[in-house]
């Protein structure tokens, strides 16, 4: 029979849901900015994927950093610390005034940001068990797709009629809200603290990265995270110069496929949790690489069938990251989780950093801003999706191994 969720629970997934949201825009308004940006700027694509790679970078160093001390503290006071700190390093990008200044702060919000996302699963994988997992990764995960439908709009929206530092204030004054709730109503989540043994963050991070089955884990979300850095910083300006969409269209084009995937993601979770999250990440794997294939060999294309196939593609993604997301939440032991979701964390910004840089070489742009060599980025994501449709099986069988082992009875 179905859990329901109790009305803490309720508040926490929705408190997790909209401290992603602020996370996830602060970095995916720069895609939809590309088309703004390098001209304001005067910046080759190649300098743009660094503004984008930054990010990256400070992220995963700081998420490796933090993997000692990650299930040191109460996780609360953990997620209000780098939350702060991921304010203040938002705010610095809307006060930027040229590009250099704004490499800087991309790496300061980037220090703080990039161990947002590891407390976030922790959180998640402390309060919820293995049943409803997928539920509450699917409304969780549609924090992306709000992103899309209100976040992104209305970045462009306030960018158009204020300028490109606008939207990054408005990130500071969302997240400022969400910060002042999570202080008064998230209760303190220290059980973790009960099951540390010794405190040499050293020894506890060197145990995380050497543990067999966690290293599945890893390598997993590096293939995962290489198809989306190398696609999406690029896609507002391969749709502008490549498939003849206007400038002032592209709300409407991250509108639309942003509302197909926030209704998709927590109907993904339940079937997720119904029918085996291997089994709704392999369909999901299927249709990503046909559909991301086709998109990135179109030429001029009407509107109508972009925001279709945009709106297939999304969904598909989602049906990929949803399932993936609670299957490997059960890889790490309760007292290594937070050190296990940091790394984790650090390997996806490291890994995506790395995704974005090539693609800023692979790509190139002709003297009218078409963007040339775009497919070569869907031949690398099918390779990528392929490989990590194998490790899913071998993770979906360790966990299921060990979910066994741990409901035989004790003798």
């Amino acid at each position: 029979m179905k859990q329901a969720f109790t009305k803490y629970q309720v508040f926490i997934v929705a408190m997790l849901a909209f401290l992603q949201f602020t996370i996830i825009l602060d970095f995916m308004i720069i895609s939809p900015l590309g088309a703004i940006l390098m001209p304001a700027l005067n910046i080759s694509p190649a300098q743009f994927g660094l503004v984008v790679s930054a990010y990256a970078f400070s992220a995963g160093a700081s998420g490796f950093i933090a993997s000692g001390f990650a299930d040191r503290f109460d996780r609360k006071r953990m997620l209000l610390f780098f939350y702060a700190g991921f304010i203040l390093g938002t705010l610095f990008c809307a006060l930027a005034p040229t590009y250099q200044v704004l490499l800087v702060a991309r790496i300061v919000t980037g220090i703080f940001g990039g161990v947002l996302g590891s407390i976030v699963m922790a959180i998640t994988t402390d309060l919820f068990p293995m049943s409803m997992r997928g539920r509450v990764m699917g409304f969780i995960q549609t924090a992306f797709a709000a992103s899309q439908i209100l976040g992104i709009p209305m970045s462009l929206f306030v960018s158009a009629k204020w300028g490109w530092h606008a939207p990054f204030l408005m990130i500071v004054g969302v997240s400022a809200a969400v910060g002042v709730a999570i202080i008064i109503v998230m209760k303190p989540i220290d059980e973790h603290l009960k099951l540390q043994k010794g405190h040499n963050p050293f020894r506890h991070m060197a145990t995380t990265v050497t543990t067999p089955r966690y290293l599945l884990g890893f390598c997993l979300t590096a293939l995962l995270t290489t198809g989306g850095f190398m696609l999406m910083p690029f896609t507002s300006a391969f749709t502008v110069n490549n498939l003849g969409i206007k400038l002032e269209d592209l709300p409407l084009l991250y509108l639309v496929p942003g509302v197909f995937a926030m209704v998709a993601g927590p109907l993904i979770g339940r079937w997720s949790d119904r029918v085996g999250h291997f089994r709704m990440f392999a369909i999901g794997s299927g249709f990503s690489v046909c559909l991301v294939m086709i998109y990135t060999h179109l030429g001029v294309t009407p509107m109508f069938w972009v925001i279709a196939l945009t709106s297939v593609m999304m969904v598909a993604m989602t049906s990929r990251m949803i399932p993936s997301q609670a299957l490997t939440s059960a890889l790490p032991d309760p007292a290594n989780r937070g050190s296990y979701m940091s790394v984790s964390s650090s390997i996806q910004q490291v890994s995506g950093g790395i995704a974005s840089v090539a693609a800023g070489y692979i790509i190139t742009a002709d003297t009218s801003g078409k963007l040339i060599h775009f497919e070569q980025i869907g031949y690398v994501i099918a390779m990528t999706t392929f490989l990590s449709g194998i490790l899913m099986y071998l993770i979906n069988r360790a966990v299921t191994s060990r979910v066994v082992v741990e409901s035989a009875p004790k003798l």
